[in-house]
């Protein structure tokens, strides 16, 4: 379950970030100072999205952030970031990106595993307005159990 892999250190609210580039390093960073990835691997994540362009923008306003396992991942988390203001990625279909959840898995077993749970809250637009009007972590975390006790 989502809730298994998130914890309050690695939830931001109301960040702000420059650019694309900026809200993928700033959502990442809880996630690096949690010893959960290494910072080689958000540079892998800004590598990435430079070579092969917006892959981790997935739906309307929201991005994944994440790279390789073997490039730095060291613990399963997701993290989660609502920027102030939405950034463009360059994504056709699904810019501006307000929310940011960095991932990290030690394996592509974990990543599907993550994906599966995450995938479930980002289909529920609610999810996103109840996630827009946390004023905390905590609000999160609260939010996260409750949507996941009615799934």
């Amino acid at each position: 379950m989502l809730s298994d892999l998130v914890s309050e250190e690695l939830i931001q609210l109301d960040v702000e970030a420059t650019n694309w580039e900026d809200g993928v390093r700033k959502s990442a960073q809880p996630l690096v100072d949690a010893g959960k990835v290494t910072p080689a691997y958000v540079d892998d994540i800004v590598k990435g999205v430079n070579e092969l362009g917006p892959y981790i923008v997935i739906t309307e306003h929201v991005a994944l952030p994440h790279a390789r396992p073997e490039q730095g991942a060291l613990e399963p988390a997701v993290g989660i970031t609502v920027l102030r203001e939405p950034v463009e990625f360059g994504s056709k279909d699904n810019d501006p990106v307000k929310f940011l959840f960095p991932l990290s898995a030690k394996d592509s077993d974990g990543h599907i595993a993550a994906l599966q749970s995450l995938v479930e809250l980002l289909s529920d637009p609610e999810f996103f307005t109840r996630l827009e009007a946390a004023h905390s972590p905590k609000d999160v975390m609260g939010l996260i159990h409750d949507m996941e006790g009615s799934l």
